[in-house]
């Protein structure tokens, strides 16, 4: 990785790309401390942290704190994330979006364009929904307008807007996928604070000897997750192919072999966002319409809350964490089996004269590569729920509150292996070119 980063800075196109990178970066975490025009800021921070507590960590770390802080750039990339996934499941639903998704570059032009599109529909309405929503709990102070309503919907529909372009921007002229890069950078930016509160908690103020072991013990479970994550990461059952002979004039060709590198986690880190996504609907709305915990559906919605599952005392409230394991599983199975048709795959390699050694083409094929994913998949969403339920572990036993977890190291890991990757391989690219034009 080191390696990859110092040779990309001596190369002279390489190192603009990384400053332009780096200079959008800046602009995009200037925007995340800028307030929106005629709004106290200050006083919905406080509101939101009254009343919301930690049902909205997964989106303030989304967002780089701005959330929490109600900047003009509170949404960030969460709109277009939204929207991406809209999409990709729109491609089941519309034949028409599934075809131009095939369409090669054209067709994903379209669909980038489409893309961008639903992202201000959904910015506008979560602006609105903001606004409005803190309007009615008083959030807003006593002496807000309809203008002030107004002002907030268009500062929080432009942000959302501009971090988008700005995400463009990076994937054209700079290092990696942009939007990807962004939403890492804003997860890390949140890591010092979260550092800060664990030393605060657990460190500080102890004697030497307990606080070095609770510092030990800190950094080995997050390297322990890293490194977890990034087996995970990278890991891919092969699955061989053999290519048949056949004759091209008066030569033999063909007769190769190759590989389907299935991954074990095909899904990413979407199946987590999903379930998070559903856990936290019902407490959001259980917060913002001040509904008591009380009777059989405030259990309910008190289970479902992440900072309950591991209480000793309350072992009911485990139930959330069996319901989210559950979600994480269905939503991997979901995810992979739109991301991935083994039907596809199996007509692509008969035209192509390849086969699996021991399975014969058509539907004995696509029977055995069904059966692999489902091993691949169920192993997957066990990974995932590890990665995600580890840090709701020691935050519901020893109280140990971080913005970050289990979903953002994934995100973290992913984003800068790619990176990397897609380092390297512009790095080969330009080698290749130089060979070339000597």
């Amino acid at each position: 990785m080191s390696n990859a980063v110092v040779s990309a800075f001596k190369n002279k196109q390489l190192r603009k790309k990384l400053i332009f990178t780096t200079f959008v970066l800046i602009v995009v975490r200037f925007g995340s401390q800028l307030p929106i025009p005629g709004i106290d800021s200050a006083q919905i921070s406080a509101y939101l942290k009254s009343t919301l507590g930690d049902s909205f960590n997964l989106l303030n770390s989304f967002t780089g704190g701005s959330f929490m802080q109600m900047s003009v750039f509170a949404l960030s990339v969460t709109p277009y994330i939204t929207s991406s996934i809209i999409m990709q499941l729109m491609t089941i639903v519309i034949p028409a979006l599934e075809e131009m998704q095939k369409d090669g570059e054209d067709g994903r032009k379209r669909m980038a364009k489409i893309t961008r599109y639903v992202t201000v529909v959904l910015a506008i309405i979560e602006g609105a929904g903001l606004a409005i929503g803190f309007a009615r709990q008083g959030a807003l102070g006593a002496d807000y307008t309809t203008f002030s309503i107004v002002t907030m919907v268009i500062a929080l529909t432009a942000g959302a807007v501009l971090v988008m372009w700005l995400g463009e921007r990076i994937t054209e002229s700079g290092v990696g996928n942009g939007i990807s890069i962004i939403l890492l950078v804003n997860i890390v930016s949140g890591m010092p604070g979260d550092f800060t509160s664990l030393y605060n908690q657990f460190m500080k103020g102890k004697q030497i000897g307990p606080a070095l072991i609770a510092g030990c013990v800190i950094a080995a479970i997050i390297l322990a997750m890293v490194i977890f994550v990034i087996l995970l990461s990278d890991a891919e059952r092969h699955i061989p192919v053999q290519y048949s002979k056949k004759m091209q004039g008066r030569k033999l060709v063909g007769g190769q072999s190759s590989k389907i590198p299935l991954k074990v986690n095909t899904a990413g880190v979407i199946p987590i966002i999903f379930a998070s996504s559903i856990m936290q609907f019902p407490i959001m709305l259980q917060n913002v319409l001040n509904y008591e915990n009380n009777g059989f559906f405030g259990k309910v919605l008190t289970s479902l809350n992440s900072s309950t599952w591991f209480d000793a005392s309350h072992p009911k409230r485990s139930l959330g964490l069996l319901i989210y394991i559950v979600l994480v599983v269905l939503f991997a199975y979901f995810y992979t089996s739109i991301t991935f048709n083994p039907l596809e795959i199996s007509n692509n390699m008969k035209k192509q004269g390849g086969f699996i050694p021991g399975i014969r083409p058509g539907k004995p094929t696509v029977d055995y590569l069904n059966k692999i994913l489902k091993y691949i998949i169920f192993i997957g969403a066990a990974g995932l729920t590890i990665v995600a339920v580890v840090p709701f572990f020691f935050n519901g036993v020893f109280g140990a509150s971080v913005s970050f977890g289990g979903t953002s190291i994934i995100i973290i890991v992913g984003v800068i292996l790619e990176t990397i990757k897609q380092i390297k391989s512009q790095l080969l690219v330009q080698n290749y070119s130089g060979f070339l034009s000597e």
